[in-house]
């Protein structure tokens, strides 16, 4: 009879013993989730606010050169991200990931404020061009180690066979922080006049970056760093300097830099031209009202938006490679006639940039669960950051800048089409060599895969608690 007792004394002390370790685990996770998605959120609040706002900028600071010049200043901020790359990703290695965000977000937060204060061509010449390029630098060297750190810090989070779920949530933030901008933008459109939009109406949306920021600080400062970086840090596997880092990366993951590469060149110039650049193809190339411009691209903001977590919960069942296969393959061949479909109409248009953003949302929805999993964790968040923002920096974010210039040079409204079209030749030949990750272990100094010791580990782990439960 008191074997009896203990043994079922014993059995629930122990299952309320699991399910506060799994409320724990669900409660730092959702902090986490809100950390990192406030970072990218106030990241690409900014994006929208500049793509939705060029041609006021464009005629405030430009006035000679117009919208060209106001996307110059848009490319010009990624000219420093595969520098920050190169900072922020080794630094993240050595010292964590928690340290690197609670700065980049500072940094990224107020150079996009002081845009809203910038003088014009008209007070102070090229003075307000020059403060602007220097601000969009600040920005871009800040992102360089904002997104490498963010998507590694979920995906290290996030449960293995949960990754393209919980980690999908990033960039969740990343839409919803666009579609916040344009809509912004889009409401002072309806309140204001032309010309008090030009007057001073473009500059406020630029100061709410302030404020999200502090609240993104605030919340990163109060989570602890990602358990799969403390593991190696306890067992003193981290880096010893960011230098020995970098040099480790360079020298032996030069396959993993290659495929993400490819992929990241398709994944950015449908980013960045269906995105950053459409509010200007709308309304220099088609001549869509302004108004009419910002709305379209906010109806398909929200839709994408929606559909994010529905795909990166997706691909924990089908896999990365699928997810990516249809997408690239979709954008290929659908780009040009959607693109034709844009000049019939504003609700054509509306219908046509919704088609190519759902076909785009599936790479998207999976960066976090992708592309940290190509590296082991002592070099992931360098791996990361250096690879995805030199090739974010030599072909999206210049995207808007090149659509425009040959749209201008030849009349041909349909090369955003070609060009999107050429970049998801590029992601198709990278894919094959990726390897697949879904449900497999990031923990540890090996290569994410399903046959590592990490893996095997993990579902041991899993096995067991499935069994205690």
């Amino acid at each position: 009879m008191p074997d009896n007792s203990t043994t079922s004394g014993s059995s629930p002390l122990s299952s309320v013993g699991l399910q506060e370790t799994e409320q724990q685990r669900k409660s730092k996770l959702h902090k986490a989730i809100s950390a990192s998605a406030m970072g990218n959120f106030t990241e690409w609040f900014d994006y929208g606010v500049y793509a939705s706002t060029a041609t006021y900028i464009g005629t405030a600071l430009f006035p000679d050169h117009g919208t060209i010049g106001t996307l110059l200043g848009f490319a010009v901020s990624f000219i420093l991200r595969p520098l920050g790359g190169f900072v922020w990703g080794p630094l993240g290695d050595k010292i964590g990931r928690k340290a690197v965000l609670a700065t980049t977000i500072l940094l990224m937060a107020g150079a996009t404020a002081l845009v809203a204060v910038l003088p014009t061509f008209a007070t102070a010449g090229w003075l307000g061009a020059v403060l602007l390029i220097v601000l969009r630098m600040v920005q871009g060297f800040s992102t360089g180690g904002e997104y490498g750190g963010a998507a590694t810090f979920m995906a290290e989070y996030s449960p293995d066979r949960q990754r393209g779920r919980y980690g999908s949530f990033l960039e969740f933030g990343t839409m919803c922080g666009f579609a916040g901008g344009t809509a912004i933008v889009l409401l002072l459109q309806v309140l204001l006049t032309e010309e008090q939009m030009q007057s001073f109406g473009w500059r406020l949306p630029f100061l709410m970056a302030l404020p999200m920021g502090l609240i993104g600080w605030y919340l990163r400062n109060q989570i602890h760093d990602s358990p799969v970086f403390e593991e190696i840090k306890e067992k003193d596997q981290s880096q010893d300097s960011a230098l020995k880092g970098l040099r480790q990366l360079l020298v032996e993951y030069r396959r993993p830099i290659l495929i993400l590469f490819g992929l990241v060149i398709a994944l950015n110039v449908a980013n960045y031209t269906l995105i950053a650049y459409m509010p200007t193809y709308l309304n220099g190339a088609i001549d869509m009202p302004k108004k009419d411009a910002s709305m379209m691209l906010l109806i398909a903001q929200v839709i994408m938006a929606a559909a994010i977590p529905f795909f990166g919960a997706l691909s924990d069942r089908t896999g990365r490679k699928p997810m990516w296969w249809v997408s690239l393959v979709g954008l290929l061949v659908l780009a040009w006639p959607m693109f034709e479909l844009m000049t019939q109409g504003f609700v054509w248009a509306v219908i046509a940039l919704t088609v190519l953003g759902l076909l785009y949302v599936p790479q998207l929805a999976t960066i976090t669960a992708t592309f940290p999993a190509m590296f082991p964790t002592q070099v992931r968040f360098a791996g990361f950051a250096i690879s995805y923002n030199v090739a974010t920096a030599a072909f999206g974010g210049t995207a808007p800048l090149v659509n425009e210039a040959f749209v201008d040079a030849t009349s041909n409204i349909m090369f955003p089409a070609f060009y999107m079209m050429g970049a998801c030749v590029i992601g198709l030949i990278a894919l094959p060599f990726l390897q697949e990750t879904k449900g497999c272990s990031i923990r540890g100094t090996e290569v994410p895969g399903p046959d590592t010791n990490a893996t095997h580990l993990a579902q041991i782990e899993e096995a067991k608690l499935a069994q205690a439960s």
